[in-house]
């Protein structure tokens, strides 16, 4: 029961408050995880933060692993302009990616690093292009070994300000991956980005030997 899994995981692992109100249900109930979730929690979504002002249904530290759900609880996880906070972007993926049924998939947006508000934040941690997740797929550069885990890359939209996107930069941004690259290498510090959007799944048959968690 996840009414009754939480509060001793919470209570050994976190220091934060335990959770409150959570419905006397088995977790499998549960299909969307919003991490980070503060105050605008999507619809219909278990919220999970560490701030106890916002929306959460759970509370607890994200940047301390495993979270207390267990593996592949979830059809989708949305992290909505929260990995620029987190302590480790490669441990905090793979968390997603246990998290997730297989085909399930995870939905981020955050600053792309070009863009005013991702420096202005103090407590942003990461300045991200939009080939900062290629690691996780198999178009990986070679660099494949900084996780065993796997995506596969649905979706990636990169929002220009204002200017940019009347002039229809942003059209030619997301249509033409290649183009995304050129504009990446030698335009975004002149045409800026503002916000990128990326879509990942799961593969189906993916394996790992990783430990799994009961909670």
């Amino acid at each position: 029961m996840l009414s009754h899994a939480l509060p001793t995981y919470l209570t050994e692992c976190n220091t934060l408050p335990l959770p409150t109100g959570l419905p006397g249900a088995t977790i499998e109930w549960v299909k969307i995880l919003d991490v980070g979730c503060g105050r605008n929690k999507f619809p219909g979504a278990i919220g999970v933060d560490r701030n106890p002002a916002g929306k959460a249904d759970v509370l607890c530290d994200l940047d301390r692993f495993p979270y207390p759900f267990r593996d592949g609880t979830f059809d989708e996880v949305r992290a909505i302009h929260v990995i620029e906070h987190v302590a480790d972007v490669i441990k905090t993926m793979e968390e997603f990616h246990r998290l997730l049924k297989p085909g399930g998939r995870v939905f981020l947006a955050t600053p792309h690093y070009t863009d005013f508000s991702s420096f202005c934040d103090p407590t942003h941690r990461w300045h991200l292009n939009s080939f900062s997740f290629r690691y996780f797929g198999e178009d990986n550069a070679g660099f494949g070994y900084y996780s065993p885990v796997r995506f596969r890359e649905v979706s990636v939209k990169v929002k220009l300000l204002a200017l940019w996107r009347y002039l229809g930069f942003e059209i030619l941004v997301n249509a033409f991956p290649r183009f995304r690259r050129f504009w990446e290498h030698y335009l975004c510090y002149i045409v800026r980005g503002k916000v990128m959007e990326f879509c990942f799944e799961k593969p189906v048959d993916f394996a790992t030997n990783q430990p799994r968690h009961p909670w």
